[in-house]
């Protein structure tokens, strides 16, 4: 597992609008989902990505269309499309980035998910190490990962525990709570900060100190018995089961990603799709059928344990300390764009950076695996019960 896992350039495209359709028809036929659209004054990008699979390395495809008197557009092809189109060029995030240098913009990026600073943080530090064509050591990627995953162990307690707090069931809620909290206190161990922040940083990553397995296999024992006497107990049971449905189909249809997604069945995470690092063979992708809020309970509980499993081959053998390499870049080095993507703990974060010849940024086009997730939320919500509104929306739990 100690193996760096190279992400490809994306392959990039100059197309007619006239022809934007055809192409993106041919692409999405061929396996790829659309993942980004970012707008600038002189032209449009489409971002195309398609999973490593049975033997075949991932690709990314940009599509670079020049607006016309009538804007491009592909929403008679998807909704993300059409979702993506509305947006393009209005959302003010990707202009705070302009001007700033990569390692000044990064504490931005930390926050542009307050609780998944990991995940942003690290899909930014790719994209501009792509657009910078700096490599990074297999240690620094493996250190990443760890961080990542320890983000998504909180993020996903937390969840478990409100889950039960809406379902009438604080006692329980409490006791993720208590786990949510150890959590935290060894996060700042680790990084210094209960979410994490400042462990990732361009080139390289810092942890003080390394997770004890021990203390995360006690944290891995108290989820599952807690999650037991959750679903153990008939009221939270009744809640769960068959409330709020979505399925495979629907959530395909909306490109869902993340724990929604892998709760109605589909076998999407971008860490063995567009790995930054070799996870194989520990990493098992949980999925489930139903996609109802059991489901997505469930499949919760199945990643914490995947991600104990994960952090404990990660940092065998690993020592405690920083490890970064970050070059000044020469005046000259841009103009040049590049991608990160990321499994954040609530699905695929998706951020593209354009540098400036100078190597500032002009812009960062950010992608929260919520913006997929959202409009699944009332097509489940659609035959629920106005008392379970609030237990499905958390359920969903969208940024």
């Amino acid at each position: 597992m100690s193996a760096s896992a190279v992400p490809p350039r994306a392959s990039v495209a100059d197309v007619e609008a006239a022809d934007l359709a055809e192409r993106a028809a041919a692409l999405l036929d061929d396996g790829h989902r659309l993942a980004l659209v970012a707008a600038a004054p002189q032209r449009v990008v489409y971002l195309f990505t398609r999973p490593a699979a049975d033997g075949e390395p991932e690709r990314r495809a940009e599509l670079h269309v020049r607006p016309g008197v009538v804007p491009p557009s592909l929403a008679a092809l998807s909704l993300p499309a059409g979702r993506f189109e509305r947006r393009a060029g209005r959302d003010g995030r990707a202009e705070l980035f302009h001007g700033r240098l990569p390692a000044d913009a990064l504490p931005l990026a930390e926050r542009v998910g307050a609780d998944a600073a990991v995940g942003h943080a690290l899909a930014f530090c790719l994209a501009v190490e792509d657009a910078a064509g700096v490599g990074v050591s297999p240690g620094v990627q493996r250190s990443r990962a760890v961080l990542l995953e320890l983000e998504r162990l909180g993020n996903h307690v937390a969840d478990l525990g409100a889950l039960c707090d809406e379902a009438g069931r604080p006692v329980l809620g409490a006791r993720f709570a208590r786990v949510r909290e150890t959590l935290l206190r060894l996060n700042v161990r680790v990084t210094g900060h209960r979410l994490l922040r400042g462990g990732v940083l361009l080139g390289g990553a810092v942890l003080r100190a390394v997770p004890d397995p021990r203390l995360l296999a006690a944290i891995e024992a108290d989820v599952e018995e807690i999650a037991d006497l959750a679903l153990a107990d008939t009221a939270v049971a009744g809640r769960f089961t068959g409330t709020a449905p979505l399925g495979r189909a629907a959530a395909r249809d909306l490109g869902a990603l993340g724990c929604v997604a892998r709760a109605s069945g589909l076998d999407v995470d971008a860490r063995r799709d567009h790995p930054f690092t070799d996870l194989r063979p520990t990493l098992a992708v949980a999925t489930a059928l139903h996609g109802d809020v059991l489901a997505r309970f469930r499949i919760r509980v199945r990643e914490i344990a995947a991600s104990v499993a994960l952090v404990d081959d990660l940092t065998y053998g690993m020592n405690p300390g920083l490890t970064s390499y970050w070059p000044p870049l020469a005046p000259g080095h841009g103009p040049a764009s590049g991608i990160g993507i990321v499994e954040g703990w609530r699905g695929t974060i998706v951020h593209r950076v354009e540098l400036a010849a100078d190597g500032a940024l002009v812009r960062d086009t950010i992608v929260d695996p919520s913006f997929f997730n959202r409009p699944a939320l009332p097509v489940a919500l659609a035959g629920a019960l106005a008392a379970d509104v609030l237990l499905v929306t958390r359920s969903f739990n969208l940024s």
